[in-house]
């Protein structure tokens, strides 16, 4: 019975939310109430990028490309660091530096679907990239996958 409309709420991008999001991960139960819905969500015309840590392993393992975006920890909180400050939210990076740290050891370590590459995924670091050099760079090695039959216009 979930609502799309309440996908775009800004309250899913709190830190707060990002760190239930991973403990409930975890739960086994959570998992599978979710995962037609996730399925559903990614056949439904015509397409869709879906982000998570099982999208490409669990959720949607027969994609046509999959992506495994990393970047180093230090840069994802700086990244976070700045967004949360720019919304006008009391951050303190060595807190969000932590968060991140412990939410890839729980998500790399939990039983069910845990943070790992898919074998047939392309790997893209943007530790060093700009948002617009990581957009090309994705789109670039989604074309080398599919070819541009399925590109954006």
């Amino acid at each position: 019975a979930l609502d799309l409309s309440l996908l775009e709420h800004p309250d899913l991008r709190t830190e707060d939310a990002g760190a239930a999001a991973s403990k409930v991960a975890a739960i086994p139960a959570v998992r599978a109430a979710l995962l037609q819905f996730q399925r559903d969500f990614a056949h439904e015309a015509p397409g869709a990028v879906l982000d998570g840590r099982d999208i490409g392993t669990v959720v949607c393992p027969e994609a046509d490309a999959k992506l495994f975006v990393v970047a180093r920890a230090d840069i994802r909180a700086r990244r976070r660091f700045d967004e949360l400050s720019a919304r006008g939210d009391s951050v303190d990076y060595a807190a969000v530096l932590a968060d991140i740290e412990a939410r890839d050891a729980r998500d790399s370590s939990r039983a069910v679907a845990p943070l790992a590459p898919a074998d047939d995924a392309l790997l893209l670091d943007t530790s060093e990239l700009a948002i617009d050099a990581a957009f090309s760079e994705a789109v670039r090695l989604i074309e080398s996958r599919i070819g541009s039959r399925h590109a954006r216009p």
